[in-house]
């Protein structure tokens, strides 16, 4: 039996704790692997009962989780209470929504389950509570590094209709010019390549890179670092025997025949990656952080904290998350 995908809670007052008891309720509906939830299994009871649910819930271990699944919704315990009510986070989110993290990633790392799946976080609430990461992806990878080397996370969105790769994140737009260079696309293009041939079982992932400039550039007339940053890249990762293709202009690489011709679109800023996916792809895309030692995957939206408690929350994209961490489990193979 393949072994159980570890939910974490995500910030206890937002929709995080309404998907997950959802989810499992649909869980023949959504077709769903066997999953747990970490977390307080009092706080879970409360919430369902505020929005209506009947739910069963286990006391569970994480090796226990897969034969109770199809009864009730296995809870793991992480030993931290939680009381925020529905929308109004108080003193105990930010220690429930990382411990529940920290819980995920040391069952993961010792075998006890196959993937890791994160609820969303609010930032803003860690942040008053000295957190120093800029998010979870950050959090995750300092996790991984087990006091070593920190490994470079990039972040993927993925759906059945595209699977995009934004170089700089979540910067500005003019410090993700600043910190553009040909030496980071190589990087993230590669790192991209690696999980793509480990855990979606593509042997030579064809890589589409976008040019930074409108019409890439223009051949300079729109901007030089096209010529000077984005070609120079495109040609090492040739190099390197990688099928990549650039830059190219973004405006036209994501209509449905452009996207017959690659796996996977590398962005040169998070707006130009993430605006076409979630324009196609709204309710199934998937947020994958690659580059880790373990498959994480998380929906692709954040706390809601408006429609908390009230029963409108769509598990659709977590259901997606749910279904993608465990095809990569089951796809994953050694690396060459």
């Amino acid at each position: 039996m393949a072994k159980p995908l570890a939910l974490t809670s995500g910030e206890p007052a937002g929709i995080g704790p309404d998907i997950a008891l959802e989810a499992w309720r649909r869980r023949g509906e959504l077709d769903l692997p066997p999953f747990y939830l970490l977390g307080d299994r009092a706080f879970f009871a409360e919430r369902a009962k505020i929005l209506g649910l009947t739910i069963d819930l286990a006391d569970a271990v994480p090796e226990e989780a897969s034969a109770a699944f199809a009864r009730a919704l296995p809870v793991v315990a992480t030993g931290e209470i939680a009381t925020a009510r529905p929308g109004q986070p108080d003193q105990t989110s930010a220690t429930a929504a990382l411990t529940s993290i920290r819980h995920a990633v040391d069952h993961v790392r010792a075998g006890r389950a196959g993937a890791i799946v994160t609820n969303p976080i609010a930032k803003s609430v860690l942040y008053r509570a000295g957190f120093r990461h800029p998010g979870h992806t950050e959090f995750l990878a300092e996790l991984a590094s087990d006091g070593g080397r920190v490994p470079q996370p990039v972040m993927m969105l993925w759906s059945p209709a595209l699977a995009v790769v934004p170089v700089t994140i979540h910067l500005s737009l003019r410090e993700a010019l600043a910190q553009l260079s040909a030496e980071l696309i190589v990087t993230t293009a590669r790192i991209a390549v690696a999980d793509l041939k480990a855990h979606f079982g593509l042997a030579q992932p064809r890589l589409a890179i976008s040019g930074l400039n409108p019409h890439a550039g223009e051949d300079g007339s729109l901007g030089s670092e096209d010529i000077d940053i984005v070609a120079p890249a495109v040609e090492a990762l040739r190099a390197k025997g990688i099928d990549a293709r650039g830059p190219l202009p973004a405006d036209t690489m994501f209509h449905a025949a452009a996207r017959r011709t690659y796996d996977c679109a590398i962005c040169m800023y998070h707006d130009q990656a993430l605006i076409p996916i979630k324009t196609i792809a709204f309710e199934d895309a998937v947020n994958v952080t690659l580059g880790l030692p373990f498959i994480r995957t998380s929906p692709d939206h954040g706390t809601a904290f408006d429609i908390a408690g009230t029963g409108k929350a769509n598990p659709s994209s977590l259901a997606a998350a749910l279904r993608l961490a465990a095809r990569m489990a089951a796809t994953s193979v050694p690396p060459i």
